[in-house]
């Protein structure tokens, strides 16, 4: 991959092979072209949300003349949604509201093909079709948010605060007592959802949290030792694959076979077993590496 490119990822650790191949290279050209416009990334992020949206509703209809123009869509949103970021890190306009409008574009893309898929199978399913999406629904969100919450704080240990979106819910609810909805409407709107999605976050990951204050306790402000960054780093890095697994390609990828052969139930199902149990599989298995990191810093501060 060219320099040039790498430069606008957030780290070649948390990419997958479809994005390098694919989606990053073609994102890069589109941010290059909006760069060009001066566009911003926002604008990107909003563009992106009316091409899933078109996406969505095209999956209603039972016929390929439909649905494979709304495939072709949601890739091309996707696209977007790859330059937005890249766009933002190639001019350094990244932005806390960006980085919630860019979740918020896949929120608003799959609740569009929920509803459609649910409307497209209710002469066959019934009411039970809409069950399964709204349980599927609740999942697919918890999966996609705790992949992006492993992804940022592996980023904290590869790249350290700057180059990490870690958040923390504290920091975030005192932002949201400065701020009021006549000075900051934008960001108050934004904020209303972006403080609890945290805060939900840090409950599901006690033992990351009582790490992180561990590491706030014994280091402060200061820098961690490098070779805490690469243990923890080498522990966390086989999860990657996992967190992209729960993220975009392999779900659209499960969506579209689902709707070319006209079974797009079998995605609901997806989400509910295979994604269910991987993340799972992570929660527990990142619980424990962190428990484990916790306890090999205490025991060198300790000794010294």
């Amino acid at each position: 991959m060219k320099e040039e490119i790498k430069s606008t990822l957030k780290s070649m650790d948390t990419e997958e092979f479809i994005d390098l191949a694919f989606y990053r290279p073609i994102g890069y050209l589109w941010a290059k072209l909006f760069e060009r416009l001066h566009i911003t990334p926002n604008a990107v992020s909003v563009a992106s949300i009316f091409l899933g949206v078109a996406a969505g509703v095209l999956f209603y209809f039972d016929d390929l003349a439909y649905t494979i123009p709304g495939i072709l869509l949601l890739i091309w949103a996707n696209s977007f949604d790859s330059a937005d970021g890249q766009l933002a890190r190639m001019t350094g306009q990244y932005s806390r509201l960006g980085r919630v409008l860019d979740g918020v574009c896949g929120d608003i893309w799959f609740i569009t093909i929920y509803a459609a898929i649910c409307f497209r199978l209710t002469p066959e399913f019934g009411i039970w079709i809409w069950l399964m999406a709204a349980v599927a629904g609740y999942f697919h969100s918890m999966q996609a948010s705790m992949a992006d919450y492993y992804r940022n704080f592996h980023l904290y240990f590869l790249k350290g605060k700057k180059g990490s979106e870690l958040e923390d819910s504290s920091i975030l609810v005192a932002r949201n007592k400065e701020i009021t909805w006549k000075s900051d409407p934008v960001e108050k709107f934004f904020m209303f959802f972006y403080v609890p999605y945290t805060q939900k976050q840090e409950q599901r990951t006690p033992a990351m949290q009582k790490f992180r204050t561990t590491l706030r306790n014994v280091y402060g402000d200061r820098e961690m030792p490098q070779s805490l960054r690469e243990h923890f780093r080498t522990l966390s890095k086989p999860l990657m694959k996992y967190t992209n697994i729960l993220s975009f390609n392999t779900r659209v990828i499960v969506l579209f076979v689902s709707l070319l052969i006209d079974m797009p139930w079998i995605y609901f199902v997806f989400e509910l077993t295979v994604l269910n149990g991987l993340l799972l599989y992570m929660r527990t298995t990142h619980e424990r590496i962190c428990k484990e990191t916790e306890q090999l810093v205490l025991n060198k501060e300790n000794k010294a």
